[in-house]
């Protein structure tokens, strides 16, 4: 077997666990370490998390769609509409520019699962990728359509957390 160097893959991180996120953001910082041009498009996250000032000072790119509060899946307000639409616009913009080797869209398989977006849309998206762009989706419930075009697939599944044990989020690990 032929190995192939470069870019051009699709991966998803995806599972019930913790971890797919700081996964996608490893990667990042991975390859800005050696000089590589990578934006991060979140889908339905605003907070103040810990990696939006590391990214900044890595120069990674960072754009940010959502409100601050939770969606009620089964009842999605206009706004978290609205700004899904901004997401991935901003993402099929970027797709089509050119200007990254590395485009990570946070969340992304969350917002199809509340119906934020159409499926259809995000197939088209990865469909029309360039060869050069290695394209990271994060989320869970990752639709199989998505897994078949991908090209790793990372499930994360969780065997303990936590939050079962009543203990809240701790700023600097979870945010």
């Amino acid at each position: 077997m032929e190995k192939k160097t470069g870019f051009g893959l699709i991966q998803i991180y995806t599972g019930r666990g913790k971890g797919k996120t700081t996964a996608a953001l490893g990667l990042a910082m991975r390859a800005a370490g050696h000089g590589f041009k990578v934006a991060i498009v979140h889908f339905m996250k605003i907070w103040n998390y810990g990696e939006v000032k590391s990214l900044e000072k890595l120069g990674i790119d960072l754009f940010r769609y959502g409100t601050t509060e939770l969606i009620d899946p089964k009842n999605p307000s206009s706004i978290d509409f609205e700004q899904a639409n901004k997401a991935i616009e901003k993402a099929e913009e970027l797709v089509e520019n050119g200007n990254y080797d590395i485009l990570i869209l946070d969340e992304i398989n969350v917002a199809v699962d509340f119906n934020l977006i159409p499926l259809k849309r995000v197939v088209d998206l990865l469909d029309k990728k360039p060869d050069n762009l290695e394209l990271v989706i994060t989320g869970r419930n990752c639709p199989k359509e998505l897994i078949e075009r991908a090209d790793l697939v990372s499930i994360i599944d969780e065997i303990k957390h936590p939050y079962n044990k009543g203990l809240e989020a701790r700023k600097g690990i979870e945010f």
